[in-house]
């Protein structure tokens, strides 16, 4: 018989009826099968004295109370099937361990124990050795415990499981094989199932392959897992992925914002875009960047500047604890237009720039090459008497405007369109022509003039 392992019902919240009754069957032919093989081990030392078999009311006690002067007179210890007990190893032979239990006869390791071991995990066990044994009967035919290795391992990662189930730890475990319900990660000698719904949705798998495929390449995959479900009657050992990853990053994000300083400086990732801006993602915490902190410009959504999973550089603007939010920026690590406009345009000075937005008042420009946006006034698209803006202009017109009126403080640059072509402006736009001409250059000139 092959190693000896328990069967973790595998279903998920969406296996249909059939395929619930059909692992349900399977757990309760498990069952019965250790059961059986339980007899079978203890039929190998021929025969299960009265002393295994259950007692009535009176024998019951009467066993107690000769337990209890053994253990009081000689110091035996009383032991009852399925226990679990320390002993050391007195004698190693092909076909019997004897173990040295503390009860009144030595306990026997069966040569089907032994070669489940194999020659390597038989390699490293040595007389005098301390080891951990499941009572598999009290006592048999010969007086002999009847002691079992594998099942002591066994139940050892049962507890061990049920440690980790009510600490609510996080785990590492090893994709060892899959069903199409879910992936199979053993917890020691236990198998655990992980539901396809718990996986997280990191690891889904790519547009045209099966399930099957995606969790097949699974395997051999470590996983940072939590226990979601146990019942040790049932054989029921379920894991999840997707519940470990939100521990992990609710810690994350609980370190995250007692580290965060207002004006730090983080990379992190945008995972999502709405109409009032972006999240992005830092590393254990999501932050927003309001749409006004997007860009110096005009942004009506995030996706004129972003795209998810870029990777960016944001700003810290300010990290409410108490809330859990956290404010970000991306023009603030850009340097602000309006603070040079002095230096780059003048008052009468002729742009190119491209209409962004109409609106009852007038309409937006955005200057080439720049972030700065102007209105240009209703009063000032054309000479004659119009109503709206689009009589005129229309979004995405690219037009030579001149600019009238330069405000810094309040971030405002008017804008005319009417007066480009205005002879009152004639000599400054010649002035400003000639000063943006290249150097008149005599010598390549002559060059010019001789080719």
């Amino acid at each position: 018989m092959g190693e000896e392992e328990i069967t973790v019902a595998e279903m998920t919240d969406t296996t249909p009826q059939t395929e619930v009754a059909q692992e349900t069957q399977a757990e309760q032919e498990e069952g019965t099968s250790q059961q059986v093989e339980d007899a079978q081990e203890i039929q190998a030392g021929k025969e299960v004295t009265q002393t295994d078999v259950t007692p009535d009311a009176e024998s019951t006690d009467q066993q107690a109370m000769m337990d209890a002067m053994l253990q009081e007179d000689y110091g035996f210890r009383a032991l009852r099937r399925g226990q679990v007990v320390e002993g050391y190893i007195v004698q190693i032979s092909a076909n019997e361990i004897l173990v040295d239990v503390g009860s009144k006869s030595e306990g026997v390791v069966l040569s089907r124990e032994i070669e489940r071991l194999g020659s390597e995990g038989l390699a490293d066990l040595h007389e005098g050795d301390s080891i951990l044994v499941y009572v598999v009967s009290p006592e048999d035919k010969n007086g002999n415990v009847v002691l079992s290795l594998s099942r002591a391992q066994m139940e050892r990662d049962w507890r061990d499981a049920q440690k980790i189930f009510e600490e609510g730890s996080i785990f590492d475990g090893s994709v060892a094989g899959f069903n199409k319900g879910g992936l199979i990660v053993r917890v020691g000698k236990v198998r655990g199932f992980v539901p396809a719904s718990q996986v997280v949705s990191s690891r889904r798998r790519r547009k045209g392959t099966s399930g099957e495929e995606f969790l097949s390449s699974m395997v051999g995959q470590d996983l940072q897992l939590k226990i979601i479900e146990i019942d040790r009657t049932r054989n029921r050992l379920i894991l999840s992925e997707r519940a470990a990853q939100r521990d992990l990053r609710k810690q994350q994000k609980e370190q995250l914002l007692a580290e965060l300083q207002e004006g730090d400086v983080r990379t992190g990732e945008v995972i999502s875009l709405c109409d009032f801006g972006a999240f992005v993602d830092l590393g254990g915490a999501d932050g927003l960047v309001h749409l006004s902190e997007l860009s110096w410009r005009r942004v009506t959504h995030p996706s004129e500047v972003l795209e998810v999973g870029d990777e960016v550089e944001v700003y810290v603007l300010n990290v409410d604890r108490e809330r859990k939010r956290i404010g970000l920026s991306l023009k603030r690590l850009e340097s602000d237009p309006w603070s040079s406009i002095a230096d780059r345009y003048h008052i009468d000075q002729l742009v190119e720039g491209t209409i962004t937005k109409l609106v009852k008042f007038g309409a937006f420009a955005r200057i080439f090459d720049d972030d700065i946006e102007g209105l240009i006034h209703l009063s000032e698209l054309s000479d004659e008497r119009i109503t709206h803006p689009r009589e005129v202009v229309q979004e995405g017109d690219i037009r030579t405007l001149r600019v009238i009126r330069i405000d810094a403080d309040r971030r405002r640059i008017g804008l005319s369109l009417k007066r480009v072509a205005s002879s009152d402006y004639m000599d400054a736009d010649w002035q400003d022509g000639y000063d943006q001409a290249p150097a008149y250059d005599e010598d390549q000139a002559a060059i010019d003039d001789e080719e």
